[in-house]
């Protein structure tokens, strides 16, 4: 597939890094000589310095050959006009655009973006994907990551696990028989920075994160038994009242028995969004001092959510918030590299808005029949669901018999239903399969999903 990336920001880069390794061919547009340079010297990729919406530079990157655009600058404008140059004068078959103002978004505007108006096929906003899965995790607080996958059938759930955990050291093929009400899969395992698919043999150890795929009605009963069900949280202070803060807290507006307010350091910013917001307090200040969260409740919270714009603001409000008593504190971090020293601070999760952004557009790129992906760690590992033809290499064989080196099956739905994980189950067209796979087993996915002659 060939592929033009305008952009070649944090989320620019991730998209090319992982297009790139899966053998399309990718050209990244970025007016920034410096980004442009660090991703064609850094991945398999051809760089093009300037504008992504002019015809020339598109031109110029091979956008008349080109499968896909993929226009996520940090202006909005600009990627919408590249997708419509793209489209009105080149004719490229499918256009990808991030858009971040909500205006854009609202619902009594969907003509724009139809193919006589603004031709833009997918359109994406990391504020709203950001949102929805800081939501999630509100909703089942004991899991640090929530998915649903398979129109919400079952879920992929974060873990970490702690010392009180009664499934510690225990072979992981075991562990479904000492649980036989719950269908759940342990898929996968993060233990020092590294994930990877475990064997039946392999046991979890204080300070693994693991990663179950489960039935959704047995996901609370799942973290009752490995220990790290919380209560939801009722007093909620949001710092930040951007896009992603605003969002949020009107989304737990419509909560019952929830009470929530925010703190905004901008005083134009704050009025926009105390505007937007009908139940929420909103209070202009620097999140950074002692007497602004005091005002917002931060001693009493039990949970704090640091969405502002920026890493460290984001970092240090958090830590202040601990110091004072908020029962759990979740930031929004950026930065890959400051992510793996959050770990070292009384911070207790972060969200990384780039995997939210990243895993959304790749949803629309997989070929074959992939119908939604989720990234893990930077791209060290993928969720996927496909869907099995009558002629795809799964068809008619046992699950017992599917054996593929760093992939793990965690949920097999047939006609609607979450089937048991019966070795003797027999994978039929129309199934849709929920698997983990690790970074070096990315090309076996869609091989797994297409035709294709024999595999096993």
């Amino acid at each position: 597939m060939r592929v033009i990336i305008c952009g070649a920001g944090r989320v620019g880069y991730g998209i090319a890094s992982r297009l790139a390794r899966e053998q399309n061919t990718v050209t990244v547009v970025d007016v920034s000589p410096e980004l442009v340079g660090r991703v064609t010297t850094e991945l398999d990729v051809r760089g093009v310095i300037g504008h992504g919406s002019h015809p020339d530079i598109l031109k110029e990157a091979g956008i008349e050959s080109a499968d896909m655009l993929i226009a996520v600058t940090h202006s909005d404008e600009v990627n919408m006009m590249a997708c419509q140059v793209s489209h009105s004068l080149f004719n490229v078959p499918t256009k990808v655009a991030r858009v971040r103002a909500q205006s854009y978004l609202e619902s009594e505007w969907n003509d724009l973006y139809s193919r006589e108006h603004m031709p833009i096929d997918i359109i994406i906003s990391p504020e709203v994907e950001i949102g929805k899965a800081i939501l999630r995790r509100l909703h089942m607080p004991g899991a640090f990551e929530v998915v649903p996958f398979a129109d919400n059938a079952v879920k992929l759930l974060g873990v970490h696990i702690e010392e009180d955990c009664p499934i510690i050291e225990t072979p992981i093929g075991q562990i479904p028989d000492l649980f036989t009400e719950l269908q759940a899969e342990i898929v996968g395992v993060r233990r020092e920075g590294e994930i990877f698919v475990p064997s039946p043999e392999d046991q979890l150890y204080v300070g693994d994160d693991a990663y179950f795929i489960v039935r959704s009605e047995h996901a609370n009963r799942l973290l009752e038994i490995v220990g790290t069900n919380e209560d939801r949280a009722r007093h909620i202070v949001v710092i930040g009242g951007g896009n992603v803060g605003t969002f949020v807290a009107k989304e737990l507006e419509s909560v019952r028995g929830i009470r929530c307010r925010v703190i905004e350091y901008k005083k134009d910013r704050a009025e926009i969004s105390a505007e937007i917001l009908k139940r929420t307090v909103v209070l202009n200040g620097d999140a950074m001092t002692a007497e602004i969260q005091q005002e917002a409740g931060v001693p009493d919270a039990e949970l704090v959510l640091c969405l502002t714009n920026d890493d460290k603001t984001n970092i240090l409000s958090g830590v202040l918030a601990k110091k004072m008593g908020a029962k759990q504190v979740v930031s929004l971090v950026n930065d890959v590299s400051i992510q793996e020293l959050v770990s070292e601070l009384p911070i207790d999760k972060i969200v990384d808005p780039r995997a939210a952004t990243v895993s959304s557009i790749l949803r629309h790129v997989r070929r074959g029949r992939i119908r939604d992906v989720f990234t893990l760690s930077d791209g060290k590992a993928e969720v996927v669901e496909g869907e099995v033809l009558d002629t795809s290499l799964l068809a008619g064989k046992k699950l017992e018999d599917v054996k593929i080196d760093g992939i793990a099956i965690g949920a097999i739905i047939q006609d609607g239903i979450v089937a048991r994980m019966d070795k003797n189950l027999v994978f039929k067209k129309g199934d849709h399969i929920v698997l983990l796979a690790e970074k070096s087993a990315f090309k076996q996915i869609e091989d797994v999903f297409r035709v294709s002659t024999d595999y096993f």
